[in-house]
């Protein structure tokens, strides 16, 4: 049992960590916040550059215009991006770095040379990987010419960072609708899996929220809460949402650096899996690929989810790669990083880039903080046992 002497120890020998995490993380958090409330920037009557500049308290003013000012557009693009984005750069490098793990546990020879080849560009920051591939990918070089050196084919005349297609197209003011029923159908699953695993004895409670559901789904109580375009046809005609086709290169780019650290990731779980499991599984008449998708897959379900919360962190406050790739002016690759940094350092609108970095940090925020919810309680619970 530790002493209360102990733990003032413990607690001094923090004490300068948590005043300078408090300091510099949460109280410009804090600050950050404060400043999206803010008119600095917006209001031509106070350069925002001022040495006494006056900054006005507006509210939730500045998140009210960039989510529904059609002059804004550009930031509602970006969150489309970024969706996108993570959505194809995750998968993608989940695919890859499991085919790779895969491969390496097949015990080829020079094993060793082959994990660091594929580690190797992770080692790379994202402004090195994206200047390589921007060379790789310009519209008469690069990719586009390999099937006419390599085959004697015409070359390719895809423009990968410039490409205007839109391919799956929706409809901004569609989004609440859409959101509502993926978070229905998630809700149904783990209600489904809850009430399993409860052996029906909590249905009542299942039926309950699934009541709620439905009343907020056809009343579409969404449209109390979504605020509306100023001019929804206007937006749809100028700036159409969906998956831009110039992100294909930078997906390619990132799923190129990333894939080698998932890769890392599942050959460590598959090498902590014991041997005398598949041993087992074979021995009961299992071959090769029912051992992986019977024994080995299963084991490697934590590790996957530690993967998926990374990478999805990594994708949603992405800046380097697509700053180095297509630069910050090309509205087909726009994501909210680069328009924190266009909007605070070029157009000096502090409140604007405040409020979009804030609704950043929100995104990151959904997916991290429940991840270490559950991290944490999984801990509590073992020190208990």
């Amino acid at each position: 049992m530790r002493s209360n002497r102990d733990r003032a120890i413990a607690f001094v020998m923090l004490l300068p960590s948590l005043l300078l995490i408090g300091i510099f993380v949460y109280g410009f958090i804090a600050q950050a916040v404060q400043t999206s409330m803010t008119d600095w920037g917006a209001n031509p009557a106070q350069p925002p550059l001022a040495q006494n500049v006056v900054k006005s308290f507006v509210g939730l003013q500045n998140y009210q215009n960039i989510m529904t000012d059609m002059l804004e557009f550009n930031f509602r693009n970006s969150l489309a991006n970024t969706f996108f984005f993570t959505i194809f750069f995750v998968l993608g490098c989940l695919v890859a770095g499991m085919a790779l793990a895969l491969l390496l546990d097949q015990k080829v020879k020079g094993e060793g040379f082959f994990r660091t080849v594929f580690l190797f560009p992770m080692a790379l920051s994202f402004v090195v990987t994206g200047t390589i591939w921007r060379w790789m990918l310009q519209p008469g070089g690069g990719i586009n010419i390999l099937p006419q050196v390599l085959f004697g084919l015409s070359p390719l005349e895809f423009s990968w960072l410039n490409s205007r297609d839109v391919w799956l197209p929706f409809e901004w003011g569609n989004v609440p609708a859409i959101l509502t029923t993926v978070g229905i159908a998630i809700l149904a699953f783990m209600a489904v899996n809850f009430a399993l695993s409860q052996r029906w004895r909590a249905m009542q409670y299942v039926i309950i929220a699934g009541v709620v559901v439905a009343l907020v789904f056809f009343a579409r109580l969404w449209d109390f809460i979504w605020p509306a375009l100023d001019v929804a046809d206007a937006e749809t005609a100028i700036a159409p949402k969906g998956f831009n086709a110039a992100l294909m290169g930078i997906i390619l780019a990132a799923v190129w650096q990333m894939s080698g650290y998932t890769m890392a990731m599942f050959i460590a779980g598959i090498r902590g899996i014991p041997e005398e499991l598949r041993e087992a599984a074979r021995v009961d008449g299992c071959n090769e690929i029912d051992v992986y998708r019977l024994i080995v897959l299963p084991q490697l379900n934590p590790i996957i989810l530690s993967a998926m919360i990374i990478l999805g962190h990594i994708s949603l406050k992405i800046f380097d790669l697509v700053f180095a790739m297509s630069g910050p002016d090309n509205a087909q690759t726009v994501v909210p990083g680069l328009l924190v940094y266009t909007e605070g350092f070029r157009e000096n609108a502090f409140a604007k880039s405040s409020a979009i970095a804030v609704i950043m940090l929100f995104f990151v925020a959904l997916i991290i903080v429940p991840y270490l919810w559950s991290q944490l309680r999984e801990a509590s619970s073992k020190g208990k046992s």
